[in-house]
C-alpha cells in the first residue's frame, strides 16, 4: 500500500487518508439526496416513482468514479453528479427543450466525449482561452441564483403569482416550515464548524417532515438497488435510439453549453484543491493534469449512461484534504461509502422525494457558488454588461444554456460596436452564431 500511495513521499499516513475519506463523504453526501430530487423533476407526476432509480444512478456512478480517481491519478479527488448541471439537464434540457430524460442524459454523454477527446488532444487549452473570463465566473454565479431559485421554489417560499410571476409564498404551511427548519439547521451546523453541515442539515430537516406529517417512514431501510436508468443513451425513444436524437442545432447548443460549464468548472476545483494540497507547482500547473482530466471527462460520460447527469470533480474534496488527506486513498475510501449507500434507497426516496427537505441545501448550495461573481471586471462594460446577462439570464430564463446565450451574443456585439471584433475568439463567434439559431428556433 505504501509502493502505490507514496504515504511517507506525501506526508500522509494509512489514518489520515481513512479520515479524509470520511470527512470528504460527510461534506458531499448531500448530493445522494439532492441529485434525485431534482432529477425526478423531469417525470413529472411520476417523479417519486423514479428516486430509486435515480437514487441508485447517483451513487454507483460516483463510487466508480471516485475509485477510478484514486486508482488512476492517486489525488484526494472525489466525484459526484454536479450540481448545476443536474438541473441544466432537468430544466433546461428535457423540460426546457421538451425532449425525452433519454435524450438529455445522451447530451451528458456527448459532451462528456467531446471534452475527453479536447483532454486527450491537448485541445483544452483552445476552448479555454477561447471564453473570457469573466464570462466563465459568470455562469457560476448565474447557475448559483437558479439553484437558489430552485431551493425557494421546491420549499415554498416562492411561489407563482400570474400578475407578477413570482411572490412570497404562505408562511403558515408546514412545507415552509421544514424548508426553514432545514435551512437554519444549516447556519447553525456551519457556525458550529461541524463537518457535513449540509449534510446534517437535510437530515433535520427529514425529521421535522416527520414531525409535522409531511413525509412518511419508508416501509423498509434496505432495498436491492434499481437500474432502470442505465443504458439511458441507447434507449429507443419515439423509435430511434436517444442518442442519435442529439445531433440537431437545438440540442447541441445544450452539449456545447453543458460542456462549458463542465469543463471550465473542473479545472477551477482541481487548481483550488490541488493549491491547498500541495500539489500545484510554481507556475501554477498541477502535475498529472491530464490524467485528472480524462478521468474527469469519463465519469461525464458514465454519468450520462447510467442516468445520474455529468459526474463531475467536488470542491468539497478540500475538506479532505483539509484533514490530511493527500493519496488516491481519501477518493477510494469516499466511492465505498457511496458504494455501500446504494443499498439505501428507500431512505434516500423518503428526503429527496421532499421538495421542502433538500430546498435549505439548494438555497446554501446556490449561495456558495456565487463567489466567483466577485472577481468580474464590473466597471469594464464590454466586459461587465454580457457577464451581468449570464447571471440574470440563467434564473430569469429558468434555462442556463439560455442564459449563457444571451450573455455570448451580447459580449459579441458590444466587441463589434466598440470595433474590437478581433478580440473575440473564433469559436466564441460560432458559439454566438449557434446561440442565435437556437433562440431564433424556439
Amino acid at each position: 500500500m505504501e509502493a502505490f500511495f507514496r504515504f511517507k513521499e506525501r506526508n500522509t499516513d494509512l489514518r489520515t487518508e481513512l479520515i479524509a475519506g470520511v470527512v470528504t463523504f460527510m461534506t458531499m453526501a448531500y448530493i445522494i439526496f439532492v441529485n434525485p430530487g431534482i432529477l425526478s423533476s423531469m417525470f413529472g407526476d411520476a417523479a417519486a416513482d423514479w428516486i430509486p432509480a435515480l437514487a441508485t444512478a447517483t451513487t454507483v456512478g460516483a463510487a466508480l468514479m471516485c475509485l477510478a480517481m484514486g486508482l488512476l491519478t492517486n489525488r484526494p479527488l472525489a466525484l459526484a453528479s454536479g450540481m448545476g448541471l443536474n438541473a441544466m439537464v432537468a430544466f433546461s434540457v428535457v423540460l426546457g427543450a421538451g425532449v425525452p430524460w433519454q435524450v438529455g442524459m445522451a447530451v451528458v454523454f456527448v459532451q462528456g466525449l467531446i471534452i475527453l477527446a479536447l483532454v486527450l488532444t491537448g485541445f483544452r487549452e483552445a476552448v479555454m482561452n477561447a471564453i473570457p473570463l469573466n464570462l466563465k465566473r459568470a455562469i457560476g454565479g448565474g447557475i448559483g441564483i437558479f439553484i437558489t431559485f430552485i431551493g425557494l421554489k421546491n420549499g415554498g417560499i416562492v411561489v407563482a403569482k400570474e400578475a407578477t410571476l413570482v411572490s412570497l409564498g404562505d408562511f403558515t404551511q408546514e412545507t415552509v416550515w421544514v424548508t426553514l427548519i432545514g435551512l437554519v439547521a444549516i447556519f447553525a451546523f456551519m457556525a458550529l464548524r461541524i463537518k457535513g453541515d449540509i449534510l446534517w442539515g437535510i437530515l433535520v430537516a427529514a425529521a421535522a417532515a416527520l414531525a409535522l406529517g409531511v413525509t412518511q417512514l419508508p416501509t423498509q431501510i434496505i432495498a436491492a438497488p434499481d437500474f432502470s436508468t442505465f443504458g439511458a443513451p441507447f434507449m429507443e425513444v419515439d423509435g430511434q435510439m436517444a442518442i442519435l436524437q442529439v445531433f440537431t442545432p437545438a440540442v447541441m447548443v445544450f452539449v456545447f453549453s453543458m460542456m462549458l460549464t463542465d469543463f471550465f468548472d473542473t479545472m477551477g476545483t482541481v487548481v483550488a484543491v490541488g493549491e491547498q494540497a500541495g500539489f500545484v507547482d510554481k507556475n501554477g500547473q498541477v502535475p498529472g493534469i491530464r490524467n485528472i482530466l480524462a478521468v474527469d471527462s469519463t465519469a461525464a460520460v458514465v454519468g450520462g449512461a447510467v442516468g445520474a447527469s455529468s459526474i463531475t470533480t467536488y470542491i468539497e474534496s478540500a475538506s479532505g484534504v483539509a484533514e490530511g488527506g493527500r493519496t488516491g486513498l481519501t477518493a477510494i475510501v469516499v466511492g465505498l461509502l457511496f458504494a455501500v449507500s446504494t443499498f439505501f434507497t428507500p431512505v434516500i426516496a423518503m428526503i429527496g422525494g421532499a421538495g421542502q427537505v433538500t430546498a435549505g441545501a439548494l438555497i446554501i448550495v446556490g449561495f456558495l457558488m456565487m463567489k466567483t461573481i466577485a472577481d468580474i471586471s464590473w466597471k469594464d462594460f464590454e466586459e461587465a454588461f454580457p457577464a451581468f446577462m449570464v447571471i440574470v439570464g440563467i434564473p430569469l430564463t429558468f434555462n442556463i444554456a439560455w442564459g449563457i446565450g444571451l450573455g455570448f451574443i451580447s459580449f459579441i456585439i458590444i466587441k463589434v460596436l466598440h470595433r474590437k471584433a478581433g478580440e473575440v475568439h473564433p469559436l466564441m463567434y460560432l458559439a454566438g452564431v449557434a446561440f442565435a439559431i437556437a433562440l431564433a428556433l424556439y
